[in-house]
């Protein structure tokens, strides 16, 4: 189960057998239900997680009681609420399963040690905070300079087995309208 990220990493970095070992001793493993909470606002977000299997969502609740997902993340992704974690403040977002997932946390408490003891993870972790940053400029750039429409066929032709995955109503929330445009949109034969 540890080959996934121990293969994530070796993409982008590479580590010496002893080093893949602290940091395969360093990840717990987790196991979630389809549709389980794993953060809630007002909760202290526990670190990391590193997707093996699954998709998960993070997502605020707007004072329209609206869920807003703001990342979505399939095998290999790793997402956390930074904000959360950086400032050491309860969390703002949820994040939940949308299949049943399983994952391997990096508590939060132990990352600094890591990086001590295998300084080459702070290049890997600096590479994934920057496509994670670039990802989400792009995301609001496409808010900002396409068409809703624009911004749906872009991204169901960039990303179709993911759009499979995903419930309709959540990839009209991350992409920014109402579920009924979607439907419309869909509806549409261009």
């Amino acid at each position: 189960m540890y080959n996934q990220l121990i293969d994530h990493i070796q993409r982008h970095v590479q580590l010496t057998p002893d080093e893949q070992t602290v940091v395969c001793d360093a990840m717990e493993f987790k196991r979630f239900k389809k549709k389980e909470i794993i953060l809630e606002p007002g909760k202290h977000c526990k670190g990391e997680y590193f997707v093996l299997t699954g998709l998960l969502r993070q997502y605020y609740v707007n004072a329209k009681l609206n869920e807003q997902i703001v990342q979505f993340a399939l095998e290999s992704w790793w997402i956390a609420d930074q904000d959360s974690l950086a400032n050491q403040v309860p969390a703002t977002t949820y994040i939940q399963t949308i299949e049943a997932s399983e994952v391997l946390l990096l508590h939060a408490k132990y990352k600094d040690a890591l990086l001590k003891q295998v300084p080459k993870l702070e290049t890997y972790f600096r590479i994934m905070m920057q496509r994670a940053y670039v990802a989400a400029q792009r995301r609001i750039g496409f808010i900002f300079n396409q068409t809703d429409e624009e911004r749906y066929r872009y991204f169901t032709a960039m990303f179709p087995d993911f759009v499979q995955r995903v419930p309709q109503y959540m990839l009209a929330s991350y992409l920014g309208f109402t579920p009924q445009f979607l439907s419309r949109i869909r509806g549409k034969k261009v």
